[in-house]
């Protein structure tokens, strides 16, 4: 997209009230998003709206996440946290099986694995993850942009580790997809959380499974939305689940999802590439300006940028009506579309002072 039609888009769909730097907690929502989703509660209101909703609507966000990561939407599950997403994969897993993880990893991906108490859970550095691959490891769980910090993990090596020895990979995308580019194909799993760079109300999450990982993962949610013919399955066990990966699915928001087409929409209508270049230009630009300050960044190239020791500023930050995150002890930004310049600028001007 070109740099006025992009400034055009963004200015209709945004108005800001403060200096945001917060998207790594939940994004802004877009006003198209807001549109549909009071138009959806003026309906319920009105009794208009039949079950609350429309499964339509939901299949369309389905294939619109699906088009954004580079699968089909018959590999994606809709579903309404990542907790619920890794949930299902940790259920699936064979007691004793070892699963790898980062340390620090976020407690969603981490913590349905742990709490089952027959698996071998294994932590270890960010940078160690690839080398830490055994052949006695069963799954490799990690974020592909770590929430802490904004570290970017190096998947390509995780990916090539797993492979050598037979071990599945899931991947936490939620850090990272509406900005930086994903092939959900090269991966056994993904969940990604939508209400954060892909804008999404807070209900909103997608899994993508391979075929051949389908074959193992326990249909755990086999209602209705988990069948081949949903109003044919309303009472009774589910006689035939569907054959695509939404024999996954969990019960959907209607509100979230009415408001995650439109906003997976704009994502479209923007480009992934188009929104990775503005968000990492003005990342760039705060860890270069916090170096001019003599702050020391956590180093890379991702949209998120944090500075370690220095998350007892937020406070401060917040008063001056900029809006960033405290996370493990890190000043934590997150920059998107909705940012320009000049808030960079501001934030470095009230840390300066």
């Amino acid at each position: 997209m070109e740099i006025s039609s992009f400034t055009q888009t963004v200015d209709a769909e945004f108005a800001p009230k403060s200096t945001y730097l917060n998207t790594a907690s939940c994004g802004l929502l877009p006003r198209r998003t807001v549109e549909a989703v009071k138009a959806l509660v003026d309906e319920n209101a009105a009794g208009a709206v039949p079950g609350g909703g429309n499964f339509e609507v939901v299949d369309q966000a389905r294939a619109r996440f699906a088009g954004l990561v580079g699968v089909g939407a018959d590999r994606v599950a809709t579903g309404s946290s990542v907790a619920v997403h890794v949930g299902l994969i940790a259920a699936s897993l064979a007691p004793g099986a070892e699963v790898l993880v980062p340390e620090g990893e976020f407690s969603s991906v981490v913590g349905p694995f742990a709490a089952r108490g027959d698996l071998r859970m294994r932590y270890v550095p960010l940078d160690g993850m690839a080398e830490a691959v055994r052949p006695t490891t069963s799954l490799v769980a990690l974020s592909s942009v770590q929430s802490a910090d904004g570290r970017l993990a190096d998947l390509d090596a995780v990916r090539a580790a797993a492979a050598a020895h037979g071990a599945r990979v899931l991947l936490d995308a939620t850090q990272s997809a509406g900005w930086l580019a994903l092939d959900a194909g090269a991966y056994d799993y993904t969940v990604t959380g939508g209400f954060k760079f892909l804008l999404c109300p807070r209900g909103t999450s997608f899994l993508t499974v391979t075929e051949e990982a389908q074959e193992t993962l326990l249909p755990l949610y086999a209602g209705m939305m988990a069948a081949e013919d949903r109003w044919g399955s309303v009472y009774g066990p589910v006689e035939r689940l569907a054959g695509t990966a939404s024999r996954f699915d969990a019960a959907p928001a209607f509100l979230a999802y009415h408001g995650a087409e439109r906003s997976l929409a704009l994502l479209v209508e923007i480009g992934i590439d188009a929104v990775h270049a503005h968000n990492t230009a003005l990342a760039a630009r705060f860890r270069s300006g916090l170096a001019g300050i003599g702050h020391e960044p956590v180093s890379g190239r991702t949209a998120i940028v944090a500075v370690p020791g220095l998350g007892s500023r937020e406070p401060a930050l917040a008063r001056a009506g900029i809006t960033v995150s405290d996370r493990a002890g890190n000043l934590r930004a997150a920059f998107h579309l909705y940012n320009t310049q000049a808030d960079v600028d501001r934030a470095l001007e009230v840390l300066a002072g």
